[in-house]
């Protein structure tokens, strides 16, 4: 699969879109970081899961940011927030 995170592809030319996909990272404590070491590689690797079930050549545009926080039990727990990643998966030219 190739990755970019712009709106090219090296090697390639983006020949439509097929939609926008997400993926995100486990919930953790608000202000500090995931509590996986390898949070992007699996975010990564969802967004390449989803972008096969669509049969995209490659996925476009990856961005990512710090998703809405979440409080448990009404004030009373911890705030968490995840990492999300969104992307475009495209269909590219055979003629690159």
């Amino acid at each position: 699969m190739l990755i970019s995170s712009t709106e090219t592809i090296e090697g390639g030319k983006v020949l439509y879109s097929i939609g926008t996909i997400k993926a995100a990272s486990a919930w953790h404590a608000q202000g500090s970081v995931p509590h996986q070491s390898d949070w992007r590689e699996g975010v990564m690797a969802d967004l390449i899961r989803k972008a096969e079930d669509l049969f995209a050549d490659a996925i476009i545009e990856v961005n990512y940011q710090v998703d809405g926080i979440a409080c448990l039990d009404e004030g009373f727990g911890v705030k968490r927030q995840r990492i999300l990643a969104t992307a475009v998966a495209v269909k590219l030219s055979s003629q690159a």
